[in-house]
């Protein structure tokens, strides 16, 4: 993977102060790529930055400091790299997060719902321009196999009538996937290829604010989980291998492309979903009068 050459290409990690993000934002600094990390916390983002200079000798890694679950956080974070960056050849969307108890953000939306799915779906759609401008650029999702555990149900989107953190976390997993396959439709013949993945089963510190049974399934992946540096793999397959060159609307797992669950390949559920998620990214869905934010 190391040999693959990546000096010119613009990538932009979320998530990347820890875990998979961090491993695969090291990686990418490795090959010689400009990297910018999008993190929530400016500690962790900043030591992480200083630790990925240091062992890549890659002087090229931006931080933006944004907190996912907010959109209006999500479209400034958007703005801070469009004002620096013209061009993005690579967005990984890794960023994600669960709660034991229902909670909503800002913006009155559930919060895995609004990390895990929404802030991708409203990232992913500011930067298209500037994606646009790269070809060929490559988008990739960081979903999970949790999404076969997955069912979106429109009366139901956000946990209004009952919530189940596991639930959440594998309806905001299938969303992503609908998401992956509406997009790459949209993007055919454009040079923009989009991709999800499975990362494995990965020791890392998502289940830090989690409590109960949750965090106890957290823990016993922490336990029998490989490392970030491991799960990091297919991430960084999908974004730098020419083999996958050309690939789009494809699900991996090992580095291979494998089918996803039944359920995920619903066309009418997920063009109905896209509709729904474009009304409530809306309010934030340009990047107009966010020059000075």
């Amino acid at each position: 993977m190391a040999t693959i050459n990546m000096q010119g290409k613009v990538c932009l990690v979320t998530g990347s102060s820890s875990g998979i993000g961090k491993a695969t934002a090291r990686e990418l600094a490795r090959m010689g790529a400009t990297v910018v990390m999008l993190c929530r916390n400016r500690a962790k983002g900043e030591a992480a930055q200083a630790e990925i200079k240091a062992a890549s000798g890659n002087a090229q890694v931006d931080l933006i400091v944004a907190d996912l679950s907010e959109l209006s956080q999500v479209r400034r974070a958007a703005s801070s790299f469009t004002q620096k960056y013209t061009q993005l050849h690579v967005l990984i969307n890794n960023a994600g997060g669960l709660k034991s108890e229902r909670e909503m953000t800002p913006d009155g939306l559930e919060y895995a719902f609004a990390t895990n799915y929404l802030a991708p779906f409203l990232l992913t759609q500011l930067l298209l321009d500037t994606l646009k401008a790269s070809v060929p650029a490559r988008i990739i999702n960081v979903s999970s196999a949790g999404h076969t555990l997955g069912q979106i149900d429109f009366a139901n989107l956000q946990g209004e009538r009952r919530y189940s953190p596991s639930r959440a976390y594998a309806d905001s997993k299938l969303a992503q996937l609908y998401y992956t396959y509406e997009l790459a439709d949209r993007l055919k013949g454009t040079g923009i290829t989009v991709n999800a993945l499975h990362p494995g089963a990965v020791a890392t510190n998502f289940n830090d604010n989690l409590r109960g049974l949750v965090r106890l399934i957290g823990t016993f992946n922490n336990l029998v989980g490989t490392s970030a540096e491991k799960g990091a793999q297919t991430t960084l397959y999908l974004a730098t291998s020419p083999e996958v060159e050309g690939v789009s609307g494809k699900y991996f797992s090992k580095c291979k492309q494998t089918p996803s669950s039944k359920r995920s390949y619903d066309v009418a559920v997920r063009k109905r979903l896209w509709h729904v998620s474009e009304e409530l990214i809306r309010p934030y869905a340009s990047l107009t009068h966010t020059k000075s934010s």
